[in-house]
């Protein structure tokens, strides 16, 4: 939270090497392999929702945007460029989230500093003839593992996942 407004932290990477960008909010790199990252932080509102587009023109330029569902809004994440011979998305993807402030470096006792967190994985949608879109239940993974009040269902709307305890900074 910033000056009493919600801050949403939207980020969108390729793990591919000699994935390239000129975005302003890229850069070279994704959790320290090769790749390419980008993020942006804006006002938003918690408890909304966010449709998180990805789209191609069909050729090796991807574009992340943010939408807010309820205004129209739209917040550009960031584009990259994969490398020829890439092609598309995968059958199987993966999502996930994670309390970003501590990529770099964990306070002692982390796992039960993490704040609580619920998120909707909504189902996907394509505007693509032809292409369906299929997701699983969440899983967790790391080193907090059994320690973080991890839960995942699905939902009529998708897969939910919620960790974390309330009250809880991260700090």
């Amino acid at each position: 939270d910033c000056k009493k407004s919600d801050v949403l932290h939207g980020v969108f990477s390729s793990f591919v090497r000699g994935t390239t960008t000129t975005h302003k909010n890229c850069s070279p790199g994704a959790d320290g392999g090769p790749g390419v990252s980008c993020a942006v932080e804006w006002n938003g509102v918690y408890n909304r929702t966010y449709d998180y587009e990805i789209q191609t023109s069909g050729s090796r330029l991807w574009v992340g945007t943010a939408v807010d569902t309820v205004t129209g809004a739209r917040v550009q994440i960031g584009s990259w460029t994969l490398p020829a011979g890439s092609g598309g998305i995968r059958s199987s993807q993966a999502g996930f989230v994670e309390w970003y402030p501590w990529n770099g470096g964990e306070p002692p006792n982390h796992c039960a500093r993490l704040p609580y967190q619920k998120t909707i994985f909504g189902n996907p949608r394509t505007s693509g003839a032809g292409s369906v879109g299929h997701q699983g239940l969440s899983h967790e993974y790391g080193d907090c593992v059994g320690q973080v009040a991890f839960h995942t269902e699905p939902v009529s709307s998708g897969v939910e996942n919620n960790c974390g305890f309330r009250g809880a900074t991260g700090r």
